[in-house]
């Protein structure tokens, strides 16, 4: 097996957990309307970690590098395999909603039609 496929089934394995579907119903009373929350909150997440990841590669960046004059930063480099290291935010916002950390309601609207 190749190392990256050895990586790969490793990198699986530690995040793949089965989930009882109706612990996600008996939250909102409707397994579509969780997983739209859930969906919802790892969109929040990932906007929340791509500003950070960027803001701190922009520490690094020079915007008057010439093509001679670009090199590999070390601290870039290492910024970034932290980032790819975190779990997937959807994974991060199932644990939130699983344990009552995501805040949700209905709207108004939507309980009158």
């Amino acid at each position: 097996m190749s190392r990256l496929r050895r990586q790969l089934s490793v990198n699986t394995t530690n995040n793949i957990e089965t989930r009882d579907l109706n612990e996600f119903r008996g939250k909102t009373g409707n397994l579509y309307e969780s997983i739209a929350i859930v969906g919802k909150r790892a969109n929040q997440i990932n906007i929340t970690l791509k500003e950070e990841l960027h803001s701190k590669l922009d520490e690094f960046a020079s915007h008057t590098d010439s093509l001679e004059e670009i090199h590999e930063n070390k601290e870039q480099i290492e910024i970034s395999r932290a980032y790819e290291r975190m779990p997937n935010p959807a994974l991060l916002a199932t644990k939130e909603f699983l344990e009552d950390k995501v805040y949700h309601r209905k709207n108004e609207d939507d309980l009158f039609q």
